[in-house]
C-alpha cells in the first residue's frame, strides 16, 4: 500500500507504473532531488494536488497490476 509518507522516488522505484499517475497530476520532476526525499504528501501540497485522490489512484494502479 502506498502511503502519504512514502517518498515519491521510493514509490516509483517500487511501483514503476505509478509514474504516469504522478505525471497526470503535474508532478513531472520525478527524478529531481526533491523527489528523492520529498514525501507524496509534501509533493501533492507543493503542486496543489488533492492528496486523497492522488493516493487512491496510486493504490488503484498498483492493485490492478
Amino acid at each position: 500500500m502506498i502511503t502519504r509518507d512514502m517518498s515519491i522516488f521510493e514509490t516509483i522505484a517500487r511501483y514503476p507504473q505509478t509514474r504516469e499517475i504522478f505525471k497526470k497530476y503535474g508532478m513531472h520532476c520525478l527524478e529531481c532531488m526533491g523527489a528523492t526525499a520529498e514525501s507524496i504528501a509534501a509533493g501533492a501540497k507543493m503542486h496543489g494536488v488533492d492528496l486523497e485522490k492522488l493516493l487512491a489512484e496510486l493504490n488503484q494502479i498498483v492493485s490492478s497490476n
